[in-house]
């Protein structure tokens, strides 16, 4: 899908790129396109393009919460966590949003770029390319959360959605994170052994620049009596909405006392010791360490039930851990960087609920 809408703009010098209507009516198609091969997957399941390095399991306990779209050297995987009332028509929303969105916004930050006589972009390929996306992502996030408001059919006034998403493209992932789920990385280290790498923060009302901002905006962050421990975001003069992150989408009923929909961008380049990442919702981390998660996807047999053994592992630990509360929420996605074996890909495309 990214690598198709790549090839169609043209990027000659002196073009200009306002079209952007035409822009995402081409995003649209490739989407729709992508969709009809097998090659954009939003529930339980798994894929991998022909040709294709990348390999991506995903699934989820209650809901839809995720989304990829695979081609031969590009992919986005994304996480969207709904809450509220209205919150899982707000993760839909944001979720299909947010690839034609973010992919209009990278065609016309590639093209401001390559018509910048002041800017060589040869001189400096990774950090441009970075900028590119850091750049497109908090256009996409902004303009998504502006749409999400004046939506006529949407109440997004006490629901909202996080959103956590990476594109791989070649040997390079950029991630962007709004809320509190939250990407591992399993890489080998020098004896051989797998270990976790976290690349993302749990965006935590606690954290000390998200509950400064808060603060200054006169949004109040404390925790519960029977919840010692769990710090929430509250209106100034009310008991609610006790939003366990400091950024999502939606929730206006706090967007002007500290919650913000901006992500934190970052990128890393792969080496041949990076296997895969898992995304995955709060609900797994509250139960599951990061290097218990890429045992557990590691040892799966079957890469294709990869997403469904670490959720299922997630779902034990709530009922043993967590006795007597509601278990949440729980999806992940495992994208693996290199090709799985001929065996696990007699049927690449499978799904199961």
């Amino acid at each position: 899908m990214f690598n198709g809408l790549a090839r169609s703009f043209s990027l000659k010098k002196g073009r200009n790129s306002e079209n952007n209507h035409g822009g995402r009516e081409a995003a649209d198609a490739m989407a729709k396109d992508a969709k009809k091969n097998d090659l954009i997957l939003r529930t339980s399941g798994t894929v991998n393009a022909i040709g294709s390095n990348n390999f991506a399991s995903v699934f989820t306990k209650r809901g839809q919460k995720g989304e990829f779209g695979c081609q031969e050297d590009m992919m986005f995987c994304g996480i969207f966590d709904g809450h509220g009332p209205w919150g899982h028509f707000v993760a839909k929303t944001v979720r299909e949003s947010m690839p034609p969105s973010l992919l209009c916004n990278w065609q016309e930050e590639l093209s401001r770029m390559s018509l910048d006589p002041n800017l060589d972009l040869e001189s400096d390929k990774k950090n441009q390319w970075f900028n590119i996306w850091k750049h497109s992502y908090l256009k996409t996030c902004s303009t998504i959360d502006q749409e999400l408001e004046h939506h006529r059919k949407l109440d997004s006034y006490f629901s909202g959605t996080t959103a956590l998403s990476i594109v791989r493209q070649g040997e390079s992932i950029v991630i962007a994170n709004v809320g509190d789920s939250r990407a591992v990385l399993a890489t080998t280290s020098d004896d051989g052994n797998l270990e976790s790498v976290q690349l993302t923060v749990d965006f935590k009302p606690n954290l000390p620049q998200e509950v400064e901002r808060i603060t200054q905006c006169n949004g109040r962050v404390f925790c519960l009596d029977d919840e010692p421990g769990v710090h929430r975001v509250w209106m100034p003069d009310q008991e609610s909405p006790g939003l366990a992150m400091s950024r999502a989408f939606g929730d206006y009923c706090v967007k002007d006392y500290g919650l913000i929909s901006v992500p934190e961008v970052t990128h890393r380049n792969l080496s041949s010791r990076d296997q895969f990442v898992v995304l995955a919702t709060d609900g797994v981390w509250d139960v599951v360490s990061n290097q218990e998660a890429v045992e557990i996807v590691s040892s799966a047999t079957d890469r294709s039930k990869a997403a469904k053994s670490l959720v299922e592992c997630a779902v034990r630990a709530w009922k043993r851990k967590r006795k007597g509360y509601a278990i949440d929420d729980i999806s992940a996605i495992c994208l693996f960087f290199h090709s799985p074996p001929l065996s696990q890909l007699i049927h690449p495309i499978s799904t199961s609920k």
